[in-house]
This record gives structure tokens, C-alpha cells and sequence, in this order.
């Protein structure tokens, strides 16, 4: 559960990490990360879905390390944020980064 903040895993969390802040990644950019430590990256879409007002826009921005909106505004539309997280799964042993297409 801590290998982020160990030795092995700070390199991987300082590629999404700028200033204490997660960085903003665009469509087509990824973290930059030295060749010796480069993984292979698993992307999933997740699509969020209900009603009006529940916090689906919050628990993005959340899970994107922004600020939440301090005022209720309905999302026009489909808004895609993309956020990149650095693992390593017990079963396999080896770091991957997760590529989460968050669709509010």
C-alpha cells in the first residue's frame, strides 16, 4: 500500500506530481518517465452515470486533485478528463500506470 511513497515507487509518483498538485495530462500526452523505468500502461474508460446533482463532476475532480466547483452547474454534454496512476499489483510484482478516461 505505501510503495508510492518508497524509494522504488517516488520516481513514478513524481511523473504525475508537480508542485504538490496531480498534473493535467491532454488527450495524447502520457508522464514522462526515464527509459530504465518504463512500464506499460493499462487503460480503462469509465463512463459516470445519475441523476442531476450528486457529485459526479466533484468525485472527477477529486479523483484529479483540482478543486471541486463550489457552485452546482449542470455538465453540457460529456466532459473526458484524463488521469494517469502509478501501481504495482502484488500478484505480478512489477509497477504498470493506469490510464483512467474518467467521461462525467
Amino acid at each position: 500500500p505505501g510503495w508510492l511513497l518508497s524509494p522504488a515507487g517516488r520516481p513514478y509518483l513524481d511523473s504525475i506530481v508537480h508542485k504538490n498538485q496531480r498534473r493535467a495530462f491532454g488527450l495524447l500526452e502520457r508522464p514522462a518517465l526515464p527509459p530504465a523505468l518504463a512500464v506499460p500502461t493499462v487503460t480503462y474508460k469509465l463512463f459516470l452515470a445519475g441523476r442531476s446533482g450528486v457529485g459526479k463532476t466533484a468525485l472527477v475532480a477529486w479523483l484529479g486533485g483540482t478543486p471541486a466547483p463550489p457552485a452546482h452547474h449542470e455538465t453540457l454534454g460529456i466532459e473526458a478528463t484524463t488521469l494517469f496512476w502509478p501501481a504495482k499489483p502484488r500478484a505480478s510484482g512489477r509497477p504498470v500506470l493506469f490510464q483512467l478516461h474518467l467521461w462525467d
